[in-house]
């Protein structure tokens, strides 16, 4: 697979696929899911942001189609289903503000569906990019709709965000999901997972990303460290990149964050290291503030019309 530039032009599109669901913390909804958040700061960002998933026909899935509509995000690609109810996640933050989930099963997110009309619209469109994670490929169901997207969707980067959650992966679809990526993101965690499963022993993540890129084609992986920042690894090149120090009140959608501007500030023209910086400040403030998809302040606002 052959990851080169390409020259862009605006406006810029880009394709999320898995869940939308509702984090549940403190007995209050907050609307979630990782691409559906990605897809909302994008949205924020001036890209235009097609999402596809499902939810349910009930109160929740109502209330988030029109917190879709509220955030930009265009929905004519998700799926209402009669009988599965809208996806939710029993969040319980530690006195840091880090989560611990308990994502519950057999929701209308587990039964993505495009018809052969919706496809082929899909195709016509010219995305720059294209992100997915591993949560959504839980069901046979949605995988074959991932197979299918990426097969028929020729977008400039696939953006894989690992996002291992509880037993919801296998190594197949791991390497599967790998192979298909020119851009990678996990968290530090996420990537001694990885190194112990795909290479039979931990690396540091310098050699764990060098290792990555020659085992399956991958042109570029970010690995977040919450507090510490994160490091970029890009064609042989590798860096870190320092944290920014805030007051935590939730981590809850602070690496979807960090995706979407990491992905804003690449498909901008910005090179990978300068593109790691403001996807760490954006991951950052959406750590300081509650909710995962927190109106921006008005210097962040200024750097992204910036960018």
């Amino acid at each position: 697979m052959q990851h080169k530039k390409k020259p862009l032009s605006q406006p810029l599109r880009v394709l999320s696929f898995g869940e939308v669901l509702w984090d549940i913390i403190n007995g209050n909804p907050y609307i979630g899911g990782a691409p559906f958040n990605l897809a909302a700061h994008l949205s924020r960002m001036g890209v235009e942001s097609t999402f596809v998933s499902a939810v349910g026909e009930d109160d929740l899935g109502n209330k988030a189609l029109e917190h879709a509509h509220r955030y930009g995000i265009e929905t004519d690609f998700i799926r209402v289903h009669p009988e599965l109810p809208t996806g939710t996640v029993a969040v319980t933050l530690n006195d840091k503000g880090v989560p611990d989930f308990v994502i519950h099963e057999n929701t209308a997110w587990d039964a993505i569906v495009l018809r052969d009309d919706q496809l082929e619209e899909l195709t016509s469109f010219r995305f720059v990019a294209f992100y997915f994670g591993t949560l959504a490929q839980r069901s046979r169901q949605n995988r074959e709709t991932l197979k299918a997207l990426l097969s028929r969707v020729r977008p400039s980067h696939v953006f894989y965000d690992v996002n291992l959650r509880q037993h919801h992966y296998t190594k197949e679809w791991i390497m599967d999901s790998l192979t298909a990526s020119s851009i990678v993101k996990c968290n530090d965690e996420e990537a001694r997972r990885l190194s112990m499963l795909l290479f039979n022993h931990e690396l540091d993540q310098e050699a764990f990303a060098q290792r990555m890129s020659r085992a399956f084609d991958v042109a570029t992986v970010c690995i977040t460290r919450g507090a510490n920042g994160a490091t970029v690894y890009h064609h042989g090149t590798f860096r870190a990149v320092p944290g920014i120090k805030v007051e935590v009140v939730d981590t809850v959608g602070a690496g979807d964050a960090f995706s979407a501007g990491f992905l804003y500030a690449c498909l901008s023209g910005r090179d990978m290291y300068a593109a790691t910086r403001f996807a760490a400040k954006v991951g950052a403030f959406v750590a300081s503030r509650a909710g995962a998809v927190p109106e921006y302040a008005e210097e962040l606002k200024a750097e992204i019309n910036r960018i």
